[in-house]
């Protein structure tokens, strides 16, 4: 579908990206669907029109280059009123989804875990159920995604707000159980949890997959990673942790997806330690880390002042050289930064030296005389903490262990009951 992607400029205070570098975001979300971009263009716009947020000259012009070149879609990359989005169609004859329908489209197609189809769905439903003043149920089921890209004169889809409000109890309600067997499996688990976050397209899954040599999908894409993922590895020195790697965040990501992968993006919140993947390369790395640190605020991390979050400067190859030595001595002189290469493995060294530092802070070394047949405990070791050393004599076992507090605490506990 020949699509046109507009980002009306409107120069907000405090707004750190250029119109253009928002622009170019917005093509690349158009992109991330595989829409054919015959267009892009950034407004300027001073004050939303309510009728129809754009400027009655700016949609006069831009219905002319519509009917000109063919144009089946236009992406208007900003939060439009479902009036303002049924008043842009009729003007322009053509399909017209804002900044948030083109979000949850895209996750709608990538979502591949029944919990992330889920999440989607339910975020999908409450962005529709604001929308049944139009007759925008033109929506047609396509493969994946929610069918936002349907066109006008397709079959008419009847939704009844309270099927969708129903439906909405239903998921709630899954995901609900799914948050308690997280919390269970949580509270079981004594391995430590690092949680990878940041902007999409900062690199997180090829960092990822370099840690732990996992083979999850990532690509030069906007969002090219939805499902969260972990896996257990080791650190040099042995100890084990396991790393989870979840969805990208984005500048202005709806409130519908925030609410709705709330469950998923508590293991955030869970993690021991948060390691906030930048792109060091990026021309607005800085506003990128601003958006991030919100939708953290929003999940109740104070990222710049919670010392469990480390910044971790990725794609250093790609800077220029005397960018690249400056950011690599602020990491080693900073304890919150670290400078790596996810494609290179440049700083991945310093970075399982600052893991180490940090995750073994208040652990405990214990030395135990154990008879060897007590199997059982031995194995409880082996999965609840890092065995640093053993050696056998006659029926015992002389093995000395590093644990957390809780581990210990439990340990203490299991011996206690022998």
């Amino acid at each position: 579908m020949r699509t046109l992607v507009i980002h009306p400029d409107r120069r907000l205070p405090g707004v750190l990206r250029s119109a253009e570098a928002r622009l170019e975001e917005a093509v690349g979300l158009a992109e991330a669907i595989e829409l054919e971009i015959a267009g892009a263009e950034a407004l300027r716009l001073d004050k939303p029109t309510p009728a129809t947020f754009l400027g009655s000259g700016q949609v006069e012009r831009l219905k002319q280059r519509i009917e000109a070149e063919k144009i089946g879609l236009v992406v208007v990359d900003a939060a439009l009123s479902p009036v303002q989005q049924r008043n842009l169609e009729r003007a322009w004859q053509a399909k017209v989804i804002d900044r948030t329908g083109l979000i949850l489209e895209i996750f709608g197609r990538r979502a591949r875990t029944r919990e992330g189809q889920m999440q989607v769905e339910r975020a999908s439903l409450a962005y529709q159920r604001s929308r049944l003043v139009r007759s925008w149920t033109h929506l047609e089921r396509q493969r994946g995604g929610f069918g936002f890209l349907g066109g006008p004169g397709e079959s008419q889809l009847e939704i009844d707000r309270r099927l969708i409000a129903d439906r909405i109890d239903r998921i709630d309600q899954e995901l609900e159980r799914v948050k308690r067997t997280r919390h269970e499996q949580r509270k079981g688990r004594e391995i430590p949890v690092v949680a990878l976050v940041g902007y999409t397209n900062a690199g997180k899954s090829t960092l990822f997959n370099r840690l732990t040599q996992a083979g999850v999908f990532a690509e030069n894409l906007l969002f090219a990673t939805l499902d969260p993922t972990m896996r257990q590895m080791k650190l040099p020195s042995g100890r084990a942790v396991v790393m989870s790697d979840t969805v990208g965040f984005i500048s202005e990501l709806p409130t519908q997806l925030v609410a709705a992968f709330r469950a998923t993006l508590e293991e955030v919140l869970e993690a021991d330690l948060i390691l906030h993947v930048r792109d060091a390369a990026h021309p607005d790395s800085l506003a990128q880390r601003e958006d991030v640190l919100q939708v953290l605020g929003e999940l109740g991390v104070d990222a710049e002042h919670d010392e469990s979050v480390i910044e971790v400067m990725n794609k250093v190859d790609l800077l220029p050289a005397e960018a690249h030595d400056k950011l690599l001595e602020q990491a080693r002189r900073d304890p919150g930064i670290l400078a790596v290469s996810a494609v290179t493995g440049e700083g991945l060294e310093l970075l399982f030296q600052r893991l180490e530092e940090r995750l073994g802070a208040g652990e405990v070394i214990r030395d135990l005389v154990l008879p060897l047949a007590d199997g059982a405990t031995q194995a409880w070791l082996h999965a609840n903490g890092q065995v640093l050393a053993r050696r056998d004599e006659g029926e015992s076992a002389y093995i000395r262990v590093r644990l957390t507090p809780e581990a210990a605490e439990k340990l203490d506990h299991r011996l206690r009951r022998r």
